[in-house]
Order: structure tokens, then sequence, then C-alpha cells
């Protein structure tokens, strides 16, 4: 069970309120989808925390920027997402916590939760949905195992997957440091971030 206080002190900005729907939210989601840890948890909101900015978002904000128009077709990142028609891009934006993105993405998670994220791609942007929708992508992208093992690489392996790369990685894994603090993980791993 995650305590409110746990998810303050890992969000210390964000209010109240939105500590506690959060809360709920997780305590919710995260026995469906394996989160059951104390490793999975910790690397779980470190990697949120930064693809949301702390909580505070549950879709990208949109520029466009040139990153951004890459993911219209024809280009080479549209075509890995997914995205075939114009306007995917924007459309198919990333949502929910871990932002997924990609009418592909979308596809998949239409059929996981049988609602038709197509049509509706904000219905992602709720609390409860942007974490149901980031517990699903992480769970099936077997990111529970990865966190098991409790490494910086594996930490590394975990953002590469989620980011395509390595983005934000200082504050990814001060979130990290911060989440295995809160959560109470031993430092007993070579390797690990203390």
């Amino acid at each position: 069970m995650i305590a409110y206080g746990m998810i303050r002190d890992a969000f210390p900005r964000l209010a109240p309120p939105r500590v506690q729907i959060y809360t709920n939210a997780f305590n919710q989601w995260f026995p469906v989808y394996g989160i059951i840890n104390p490793r999975r948890v910790a690397a779980f909101i470190a990697q949120v925390g930064h693809e949301s900015g702390g909580l505070r978002w549950t879709a990208e904000i949109w520029g466009p920027t040139d990153q951004q128009r890459r993911y219209e077709p024809p280009s080479t990142l549209a075509a890995r997402l997914g995205n075939s028609e114009p306007g995917d891009g924007a459309w198919f934006k990333g949502r929910g916590l871990i932002q997924i993105t990609g009418r592909s993405n979308y596809t998949q998670i239409s059929r996981a939760f049988d609602i038709d994220f197509l049509s509706n791609p904000a219905l992602l942007e709720s609390p409860n949905m942007a974490v149901r929708s980031a517990c699903w992508w992480w769970s099936s992208r077997s990111l529970n195992e990865i966190a098991d093992l409790d490494t910086v690489e594996s930490f590394r392996r975990i953002t590469r997957i989620i980011n395509g790369g390595f983005n934000g990685w200082e504050d990814r894994l001060k979130r990290w440091e911060a989440a295995k603090k809160i959560f109470a993980i031993p430092n007993d791993n070579p390797g690990t971030v203390a």
C-alpha cells in the first residue's frame, strides 16, 4: 500500500488534493500490473515523475517543436510510431504519466482496455487513466523485471525503453535516488544508487 506521505514526499510541488488522487490511483493500479515491491515502485515513480513533470502534465505540451514535427508522416519516427495520416502527430501526442505516443501505442492500449482511445485520445489525460495507462505500458514492456535488478544500468535500460534515449537522465536519476529513500530500499546491490 502506497501512503499519502510517500507520494507527497516524492512530489512535493503537487497540491494536496492531487497527491490524494494519485495515491488512490497508484493503490488501485499498482497491484493489477505487478508494481508490487519497493524497487519497482521507486523506478516507476522516478520515471513517471520525469515524464509528467512531477505529476503535473498528463498530456505532452505541444508546440509543435522540431521533434514533434517528426511525429508526422512521412518521417522515420512517424512510421515507427504508426502515424500514417496527416495530423496523427498532434492527435496521438504523448498522454498519460508515461506519455503514450503514436497511433500504434494508442491502438495497443485501446485493445488492452477495450476503450476507443483512437477516437478520443484525451481520455488518457484523467489522473486515473494516466496512472492506469502508465502501469499497463510499464508492465507490457517487462519493466518490473528490469526494475527488480535495482542497478544504475538497469535503470538506464528502463530509461532507454521509455524515452528511446536518455533525455532527462540527471532528473530521472535524482528522482530515483529520492524514491529509493522514500520507499526504504536498502543499498545492498552493487552498482545501485544510494
